[in-house]
């Protein structure tokens, strides 16, 4: 249902002149967006070129709920530029080589490309942007595959009354994992099945179809123009439910079933794969914290194709693809450079190379860091905590992704986090964890597969179909709170350039006090009967607004 009583927006106060607070800094002659629930809705599809800039929209003068990217360059930020910020972004690696990055990617330039030396002591060689942690690895369990595998041989067949007192909560843990890993196996052989046959029967409809319209790329109004009886008229339904519901274009929807089929035979053979042993070609022991002589340089992997690259290239771009250099997409941030740390396999990543990246980002230069993963099992969580709290020490601020399984994380743990179930308050004040939202502003505002949690979740910000930068000098539209988590790391990383004194606590708190709220109730979870108040979602109640936050940045000291 979408909210019916919205006017033209009113804006609170009257302009505010005020000093920059750092090198480079603008001069902000502005009035801070307020009072939204007095906006109208958007009654019309969005074209395609709003939907590939959504993000950059401004609410009030587009009605579509961006993070007025491109108002903050038009009015506040213009030709400004403040200092460098480095962002490192934890993930599946980079493309270092996309002609939208490759003038962003950071540089070290205390070590000497190639020769095999480690010239800046650091501990890492020839780490010339960033580090590869994963090495030749690609292929990974999840989680609860690895700690099931890993204590099969120990517990396997055992009742609870067998258990020694220590080995208990060993034991309990074993049987949360088993039980996690056979319910996401059954369900991804069902999916599998499920996808399969119905290809079979849309290829069959699609056959009779195109046959008796003589073309292949039939259009709504042709097929519901088509004449039809018996098993015809069946075979035409189906098509009229695909083209209203996945796909105009019957042969294009074909394909997106053979990647979701594809998409679930690729988990089978490795997610959930008990004899893969994704970990071998790096060579080291991931449960041992002190074992770090491993990896390589090479931040793009060993793939030769760099699609293992995309989720990592797409979540740069969103960051810091280079603005208005007539090509591709523009990036949030004006003056920010990646860091690539590789870390992120296909599967879940390890608690160590984690901890090790936030580490390496830290003592690097790194002033933000993304983090776009995250899982519900973690034998280690205390390496990841602490590398969290080094960053904390060193005025670094991690923005993270809340996760994609429409799940309320006051009542779900995910890791990475800032809190711990013996200490339910923060850790540290340099976590910022991130919802999705959709474009569609009114109850369909919050993503349906995004997390939330009046505790966990600190703010949305736009993350469904959202454009950027892919391996190989492409762009496509991918969607997740990994999306959402670099949208507002560019802000912070904005924030950072212009105003360089402040905090990384400070930079959290204006990105969540200047974001816009509305008092609709949403839709979360993707479920039509269980809406809540958005204000209720996440700590701030709040969508990020890089107009409102550098105002708010300006006034800060």
């Amino acid at each position: 249902m979408k909210i019916p009583f919205l006017k033209p927006a009113l804006l609170m106060g009257s302009a505010l002149v005020l000093a920059s607070c750092g090198s480079g800094s603008p001069k902000i002659v502005s009035t801070p967006i307020a009072n939204i629930d007095s906006i109208p809705l958007k009654i019309t599809d969005l074209t395609e070129t709003q939907l590939q800039g959504w993000g950059g929209a401004d609410l009030v003068n587009d009605t579509i709920p961006g993070m007025s990217v491109d108002k903050a360059y038009s009015e506040i930020i213009k030709n400004n530029k403040g200092q460098k910020t480095i962002v490192a972004v934890i993930d599946s690696g980079v493309d270092i080589e996309h002609e939208d990055l490759d003038g962003v990617i950071w540089t070290n330039t205390d070590e000497i490309p190639g020769n095999g030396k480690d010239d800046d002591n650091n501990g890492y060689i020839d780490d010339m942007h960033g580090w590869n942690f994963l090495g030749d690895a690609v292929e990974e369990n999840m989680e609860y595959t690895r700690i099931y595998k890993r204590l099969k041989p120990k517990y396997e067949g055992k009742s609870a009354s067998s258990i020694s007192t220590a080995d208990r909560a060993e034991y309990i843990y074993y049987q949360e994992a088993k039980e996690e890993y056979e319910k996401e196996y059954a369900e991804t052989v069902q999916n599998k099945n499920q996808y399969e046959q119905i290809k079979k029967q849309l290829v069959a409809a699609h056959q009779a179809v195109s046959s008796q319209l003589g073309k292949e790329d039939y259009t709504k109004k042709e097929l519901n123009e088509m004449e039809a009886t018996g098993q015809l008229a069946q075979y035409k339904a189906m098509l009229q439910q695909i083209q209203n519901n996945v796909n105009e274009n019957i042969p294009e929807a074909l394909d997106e079933l053979d990647e979701g089929i594809d998409y679930y035979a690729g988990r089978l053979d490795t997610h959930f794969n008990l004899e893969l042993d994704g970990r071998a070609p790096v060579g080291d022991d991931p449960y041992d914290i002190t074992d770090t002589n491993y990896g390589n340089a090479n931040v793009m992997g060993p793939s030769q194709d760099k699609e293992d690259l995309k989720h990592g290239t797409h979540v740069a771009g969103i960051i810091a693809a280079e603005r208005n250099n007539n090509m591709g997409i523009n990036g949030v941030a004006n003056n920010a450079e990646i860091m690539v740390l590789r870390a992120v396999p296909d599967g879940d990543e390890y608690d160590k190379d984690i901890a090790l990246a936030i580490r390496y980002a830290v003592d690097n230069g790194a002033k933000v860091i993304n983090t776009s993963f995250g899982k519900y099992f973690s034998p280690n969580p205390e390496w990841v905590t602490e590398a969290i709290q080094y960053a904390a020490e060193n005025d670094v601020l991690i923005v993270n992704a809340g996760g994609n399984e429409g799940l309320n994380l006051d009542e779900n743990t995910v890791y990475p986090n800032d809190q711990t179930p013996e200490a339910p308050q923060e850790i540290s004040d340099n976590f910022l964890t991130v919802g999705a939202l959709n474009f569609d502003y009114g109850s369909q505002l919050v993503a349906d597969f995004s997390n939330y949690g009046k505790t966990n979740i600190d703010v949305f910000a736009p993350g469904t179909k959202i454009w950027s930068t892919t391996p190989n000098n492409e762009y496509e539209y991918l969607q997740g709170t990994s999306m959402a988590s670099p949208a507002v790391a560019g802000v912070a990383a904005i924030i950072r350039s212009f105003y360089p004194k402040l905090s990384a606590a400070q930079v959290k708190q204006i990105i969540m006090d200047s974001g816009l709220t509305t008092n609709a109730n949403v839709i979360v979870g993707g479920d039509r009967s269980n809406t809540k108040d958005f204000k209720e979602l996440s700590t701030s109640g709040k969508m990020v607004n890089l107009y409102n936050a550098l105002i708010l940045a300006s006034q800060t000291k």
